[in-house]
């Protein structure tokens, strides 16, 4: 793909302190998306590990831009960083950590064809971490699910698929990649579900913790639910 000619999808992945997980994964993206118009985008939050030079040595050989952050500034934020720089209608994301697999984005992809849908959640099958971190999670969705109406049952997966022009009307603030799913009903698009089976870390550890997460979420959640209740959605075109 020459540098002008625009890509058909960017694969956005944020990322801190993964460089044993990403060049397998940015691997895996390149195959499963070969013969495709694509681009990949890392947002590299502040890594200290050697993620940069590693990012700068797969830039020559695959197609990869890199966004990176002088200072921490959270999963939200290279989400962001990475949006803004990709350069394709259609957004997917990975997380860094190599757990979500690149073989589903094909899939991902195809609720797109209905106009309606803005944002694909992955739904984990099979989703691998502690038992704690399951029960935190199940409970933090099942509260999540009660106040915003979002539909979501796992909005904490992070393969999805957005609409970038979608993704960037809304209102950007620090974790809002916790609650697109409603953030995109809210700007009256539907939201469309597809099953992956999440896969085990294979180098490092979470960067997050159950109470910590838990912590930081259920605040934020009465901010989002004020939000949507708030907003306006924004105009466009049918």
């Amino acid at each position: 793909m020459s540098e002008e000619a625009a890509p058909d999808i960017s694969v956005v992945i944020p990322a801190r302190n993964e460089a044993a997980n990403l060049e397998p994964l940015l691997r895996e993206v390149a195959g499963v998306l070969a013969g495709r118009a694509y681009e990949i985008v890392v947002a590299d939050d502040a890594s200290s590990d050697g993620t940069g030079a590693l990012l700068a040595r797969l830039a020559a050989v695959l197609p990869l831009r890199v966004v990176t952050h002088a200072e921490p500034r959270g999963q939200s934020a290279g989400l962001q960083s990475a949006v803004l720089l990709a350069r394709a209608p259609q957004i997917v994301t990975l997380d860094g950590d190599g757990q979500n697999d690149p073989a589903y984005i094909p899939a991902m992809l195809e609720p797109f064809a209905d106009p309606r849908v803005g944002i694909v959640a992955g739904q984990r099958l099979g989703r691998k971490g502690t038992v704690a971190k399951r029960i935190g999670s199940r409970i933090a969705n099942a509260v999540r699910r009660t106040l915003l109406k979002d539909g979501t049952v796992d909005t904490g997966c992070g393969i999805k698929a957005l609409r970038r022009d979608a993704y960037l009307a809304l209102p950007y603030f620090d974790t809002m990649h916790r609650f697109l799913p409603a953030l995109f009903l809210g700007d009256g698009w539907t939201v469309a579900a597809v099953e992956v089976v999440d896969r085990p870390r294979l180098h490092g550890k979470s960067h997050y913790g159950v109470l910590d997460r838990l912590a930081v979420s259920i605040p934020d959640l009465f901010g989002v639910w004020w939000l949507i209740r708030r907003r306006r959605r924004n105009p466009r075109r049918r």
